[in-house]
């Protein structure tokens, strides 16, 4: 009994080591015997173990060679995909550095252009002021004007009356309230 379960364990390990290595099970026929055991488990294991070897020539497992041709494909179809991404790669850092050059460029050009456009808007700045100045001392200008003719009507109003000239009513219209108070007196 014991050795039916040594010699039942020791082909049970090596089958699993044949399994594991790689190999398949022979393609031609194998009789397993076995011997009534007085227990009913171990004839359980026993039918199972049996059932077991006899279904692994019947399966459709890719071989030790066709495994190794199929990885084989694989791995030249990823040895191309790697070559494809190491030149677009390639192609991205070239891309990238002339880009990089090109920003550089762009970037003095913007520092120069906004150092223009900040002297351009002090300048602006300068004559708007400038420009202010000159409207407020225009408009000064003619309110003096006005000042200055309005005093010498008034004073060729007061040469008039004197010299004993006659003023008429619409010229005195035009002229100020002042002079027209001058004029009555």
């Amino acid at each position: 009994m014991k050795t039916i379960r040594k010699i039942l364990f020791l082909t049970g390990l090596l089958s699993v080591k044949f399994l594991m290595s790689g190999c398949a099970a022979p393609q031609w026929p194998t009789e397993v015997v076995l011997q009534p055991a007085q227990d009913s488990s171990a004839a359980q294991q026993n039918t199972s173990n049996a059932k077991r070897f006899q279904g692994q020539g019947a399966s459709k497992e890719p071989t030790i060679v066709e495994s190794a041709m199929e990885l084989s494909e694989k791995y030249a179809k990823l040895l191309e995909e790697a070559a494809k991404l190491r030149t677009e790669n390639q192609k991205f850092a070239e891309e990238n550095k002339y880009l990089k050059e090109q920003l550089a460029s762009c970037q003095s050009q913007l520092e120069h252009t906004q150092k223009e456009l900040a002297e351009a808007t002090d300048m602006l700045t300068e004559m708007r002021v400038e420009l202010n100045n000159w409207k407020n001392d225009i408009l000064g200008f003619r309110s003096e004007m006005r000042e200055a003719e309005k005093a010498q009507l008034e004073a060729l109003l007061k040469i008039l009356n004197i010299l004993g000239g006659e003023v008429k009513a619409e010229s005195a219209k035009t002229a100020e309230p002042n002079s027209a108070a001058a004029q009555t007196k």
